[in-house]
């Protein structure tokens, strides 16, 4: 089978499992026109690029039945509205309110969001917390770096993609609202911006440096 039928046949797995929820490996096969040997390749190769998983409720005798999902990552396959939708709502309120209480709603969502943070952060060594933030910023889906800096007492953490790019391409203040959310997630820091993607850097980026009277 070419390498095109392959990503149709496996596009069409995953449309199935999104429309019907479970489906097992015959019955994918059968819609398919496959067979199962076949069908239980693709579906390996599916889970091993961690688009679905399988749960095995059949207890009874023979061979299990496997009942195949989509994952979280598999889902993300597909169209998401939330973007536009949130520049839309972001059109409505630069459109209805003063610019200055947009900005203190966008600075009052960092604040909560770094108290969150911070609360799974913990009060660890500089390193291990950034790490973490690093982690989670990663589940929310930037490509987020973190490394120690050449002057040997400050960290960078770079983003070299932004999840809310297209949105602060159209409100900037969203990017001052990043770098107020860094702040605040480690209070005992200096942090400044050192590169910014609208700006035309290849990334955005924070230098983070113990504050010594901390």
């Amino acid at each position: 089978m070419s390498a095109s039928a392959q990503t149709s046949t496996r596009d069409t797995v995953l449309n199935l499992l999104l429309q019907q929820g479970e489906m097992e490996a015959g019955d994918l096969a059968e819609q398919l026109t496959i067979s199962v040997q076949a069908m239980r390749r693709h579906l390996r190769a599916l889970e091993n690029e961690g688009l679905i998983e399988s749960s095995c409720p059949s207890k009874g005798p023979g061979r299990p039945s496997y009942r195949w999902r989509l994952t979280g990552q598999g889902r993300d396959r597909f169209p998401d509205g939330s973007g536009r939708f949130a520049l839309g709502l972001l059109d409505s309120m630069r459109a209805s309110l003063p610019e200055q209480t947009v900005r203190d709603l966008l600075n009052q969502q960092a604040e909560d969001k770094a108290q969150h943070y911070r609360r799974l952060l913990g009060d660890g060594p500089l390193a291990e917390r950034l790490e973490r933030l690093a982690d989670l910023r990663r589940d929310e889906g930037y490509v987020t770096l973190c490394s120690p800096d050449d002057d040997g007492q400050s960290w960078r953490l770079q983003e070299v993609h932004c999840s809310v790019q297209r949105i602060a391409e159209e409100f900037p203040a969203i990017c001052d609202q990043e770098l107020l959310l860094i702040r605040r997630t480690v209070p005992d820091c200096a942090v400044e911006r050192v590169h910014w993607r609208l700006e035309g850097g290849h990334a955005c980026g924070f230098r983070i440096t113990p504050d010594a009277r901390a």
